[in-house]
């Protein structure tokens, strides 16, 4: 797939903050130079008479779909290097999500999301019962809180019937209230396919399994080059010279969602996943229930400025999440469950998620580019892997390791 040449030697030592460069066919980490220095702060100095070593298979970002796709690649005997800039697996969007399993939904028909999430949600609820991986199929409710929200219910609606998802039904507010005696609607969509996974020991289990038919992980390393996947990839496509020019990267854009727990319960006011109408930029401030039975609201949406590329691809966002945000779940989460009491929402957590549309415009298609659209032989981007990319995420390794495997 990914025959690129990987440069681990030529190391001159600096002052200040690594610095990384590379030509198109060759790849430095920041790992690879650490034998010949205890600092942290390094210079890498490429010469001709550099020597090298290559690696068959390279997947930059240890995320939830590059830890798939390592995994498909590992399966078909390929060796397989994984390289992230963070000190583990799964740090950014993979690990700052709502852990939801998706139906298929909301995307449009034929569209990489449907599809791969339809066929992902298969394959990750056969491997979360094969792997013994926590997991729970909840089902999920969909609620117009008003009448002008009907339409687009319907609309919802008629999308998943296209895109093949089973069980759909749509119902009364009175049955959606007797199934749920704390929500408020006057319709709703039942989802019975929907559910929650533990995505730490998910992604555990595929580095494992990648690691187990030889694939080599390697943390803590800043790269540019090679396959990329998840939050940085524009920023770190962008410093390819083969694809400065090109005009295939596509534009960059971050919404920010934080979430908040439920912390006056004992006992979770839901069973079912509760969903509003969706919103500019996201699927609405929903509740969400972790395999404990923590009820979870969110995630909200504050568009942000992308930091700088290299800030970009290292990860180096504000995931704060200020206890006054709070006061703008309240009225969203009262739309479908009025019971909700000031004060007793806590900050969790937020997750940054990569776009490739922005304000008041029309949600992107996951783009999955190889040698066919930027004229690079061997490389494959991702781009705009947001939700729902943990349900796709084996969907979308078996696509690339099918396709794209020479």
């Amino acid at each position: 797939m990914l025959k690129k040449t990987l440069q681990s030697l030529g190391a001159k030592l600096a002052s200040s903050t690594s610095v990384i460069h590379m030509k198109w066919k060759s790849l430095i980490t920041a790992n690879s130079i650490r034998r010949y220095s205890n600092s942290n702060s390094v210079k890498i100095d490429i010469s001709v008479s550099t020597p090298r070593e290559k690696v068959d298979c390279l997947v930059i970002g240890a995320g939830v779909v590059g830890l798939a796709v390592a995994r498909a690649l590992a399966l078909k005997g390929r060796e397989v290097l994984v390289v992230d800039s963070a000190s583990t697996f799964g740090t950014a969007t993979s690990s700052r999500n709502s852990e939801v399993i998706h139906a298929g939904i909301y995307y449009p028909r034929n569209s990489f999301k449907a599809r791969f999430c339809v066929r992902g949600r298969e394959m990750l609820y056969e491997y979360c019962s094969k792997h013994d991986i926590p997991h729970k199929q909840t089902g999920k409710l969909i609620v117009a809180s008003r009448s002008s929200e009907i339409s687009k219910l319907n609309d919802i609606m008629n999308r998943g019937i296209q895109n093949g998802v089973d069980g759909l039904r749509m119902m009364d507010g009175s049955e959606a209230m007797r199934m749920e005696p704390e929500l408020q609607c006057i319709k709703a969509i039942l989802s019975p396919l929907s559910g929650i996974v533990d995505s730490h020991s998910f992604m555990l289990s595929l580095v494992g399994e990648a690691e187990n038919n030889k694939a080599t992980f390697s943390y803590n390393s800043t790269v540019i080059g090679g396959h990329l996947e998840g939050l940085g990839a524009p920023a770190l496509a962008k410093r390819f010279t083969a694809l400065q020019s090109s005009g295939v990267v596509p534009s960059a854009y971050f919404a920010r969602g934080c979430y908040f727990t439920f912390s006056n319960t004992k006992v979770p006011p839901f069973k079912h996943l509760i969903y509003p109408i969706p919103e500019d930029g996201g699927l609405g401030v929903h509740v969400t229930l972790d395999l404990n039975g923590q009820v979870k609201y969110g995630p909200d949406v504050e568009w942000i400025d992308a930091p700088d590329d290299i800030s970009s691809f290292l990860n180096k966002f504000d995931y704060s999440v200020p206890a006054k945000r709070a006061e703008r779940f309240y009225p969203e989460i009262r739309k479908y469950y009025p019971n909700q009491k000031d004060g007793s929402l806590e900050p969790g957590y937020s997750g940054i998620r990569p776009k490739l549309s922005g304000p008041h415009q029309s949600p992107i298609d996951f783009v999955i580019q190889g040698e066919e659209i930027h004229g690079v032989p061997g490389l494959v981007n991702l781009f705009g892997i947001e939700s729902p990319g943990l349900t796709s995420s084996m969907a979308i390794a078996d696509y690339i390791s099918t396709r794209f495997l020479r």
